[in-house]
Parts: structure tokens; sequence; C-alpha cells
């Protein structure tokens, strides 16, 4: 048997990400979907995606990269600016170019036990899941393993490169991240095939998606747009749902059959 996970992250990054992502729950393929406890529109997206119906596994994407923090700024200042909000990804990506990692472990695990204490608020059990919102940090990695470890949580663990088999908790897993390509190039249907057919019997895939609308926000604060819009479209299409359930040996299923 093989099992897919599809999943869903950055519920809660803004009103029209919601509606993307809860629609590919409501009418399409996504079963996991993570929670980015700190942001604004965490709330409204999580109550959309209740009133679907759906049992759905929620995760604890952990974002340390945009918005408002759930710890005090003051307490965390390797992660904030002046202004007290999130150092952007662009900083991340730039600081691990030149080889620094500006993140401090505490301070990381106080943000990351924060945001773990706002999931609880929020949903009102643990994560099905915890990780993080892809940035290049050992330190934060690290942070988010020792605070998984204090809670009992099933960790899952990151790779960039899907030939690497990483783990989930205990369980071993192979992490496939969405084609980062312009929108024009980009075939969401085709990866998903692409990636099911080269699965190996008895293998777990996570195939991890960022399905979503957009608004002025997601516009101005993420450089992952277009694509956003044709995973959504992807996600619910009948004839893929139809392809992957004739898949012999492939069971869809969500973090909590691993």
């Amino acid at each position: 048997m093989k099992k897919l996970v599809i999943r869903a992250d950055d519920l809660g990054y803004s009103y029209a990400v919601n509606l993307g992502i809860v629609r590919a729950v409501r009418e399409g393929l996504v079963r996991s979907v993570g929670l980015m406890p700190n942001m604004p529109e965490a709330a409204r997206g999580l109550d959309w995606l209740r009133q679907t119906g759906v049992d759905v596994a929620i995760g604890q994407h952990t974002n340390v990269c945009l918005g408002t923090p759930c710890a005090d700024p003051a307490a965390i200042p390797s992660l904030v600016g002046p202004d007290g909000q999130f150092k952007s990804s662009r900083e991340f990506r730039a600081s691990f170019k030149e080889g620094v990692d500006f993140v401090d472990f505490d301070e990381a695990c106080l943000e990351i036990e924060a945001q773990h204490d706002r999931f609880l608020q929020l949903v009102g059990r643990e994560p099905d899941y915890f990780e993080a919102h892809a940035v290049m940090s050992a330190n934060l990695m690290a942070a988010i393993s020792e605070v998984a470890a204090r809670h009992g949580l099933r960790e899952q663990k990151v790779s960039f490169d899907p030939t690497v088999t990483v783990t989930f908790g205990t369980t071993p897993v192979r992490m496939v991240l969405e084609d980062m390509l312009p929108p024009q190039e980009y075939d969401p249907r085709d990866f998903i095939r692409r990636t099911v057919a080269g699965m190996a019997e008895g293998e777990n895939v996570v195939m991890v998606f960022h399905p979503g609308y957009l608004d002025e926000f997601i516009l101005t604060h993420s450089s992952l747009t277009a694509n956003r819009t044709k995973e959504v479209d992807a996600l619910i299409d009948p004839e893929l749902r139809t392809w992957l359930e004739g898949v012999d040996g492939l069971q869809l299923c969500d973090y909590r059959d691993l």
C-alpha cells in the first residue's frame, strides 16, 4: 500500500488564501491543513474550515517570517525588526546565503511555545502535526524539535530534496514540495501525476501545496501568488480525483493515518 497525504499550508495567511484552502477541502483532495496561529485571519479560516463539515488533520504551521509574534516582541529580538514585526523570509534567505543564522534558539522556543498556546486556544486540541513555515534556519528547526519533544507532538521533519526520506514522528515519509515554476510553466495536475507514478510500494509521501485566492495582502506580502490559484483548480478537479482513486494500491489519507 502506498499512502499519499495532500497538505495545504498557510490557513490564516489572508482572507483570500483562506477561501482557496477551504474550497480545496470542501470540493477537493486536501485533508491536512496547516494553521498559522499568529495571523489575524487564523480564527476566520478555522471557522470556515469547520463549516465545511469535512474531517481534516490540522497542524501547527509555525510562522516566524510574517506578521506579529505571539510572544512579546521585546523577548525575541533576534526574530523581529525595529517595528516589532517578524523579519521577512527575504531576510532569512539573504542571511542563509551568507552562512548566517540570526535566529536565537531560546527565543525561537519562546515564540514556538506562544504559537502553540495560540493554536490550542483556536483549535481546542493538540495539533495533528507540528512543523514550521519554510525558512532556512537550523536554530529554528532545532527549536521546533525541542518544543515538539516537550509536548509529545509528532513533528514533520523538513527536506527540500524530494528524494530524501525524513520522518513524521517516527514514520518515514518523503516530502515533495510544489514546483517553484513561473505560472505559465507550472502544471500542478501533472506534478501530482508524476509524483504518484514515482511512488514505491509501501512508501508514504506528503505533497505540500499552498492553494489560495489573491487579495491585496497576499499580493504585497508573498512572492507566491498566481500558482496558488492554479493549485486550487487542480485540487478540486474531479478528473484528477478519479485518476488518483484508480491508481492501484494508493491510499489518499491525512497525517492521522500515518
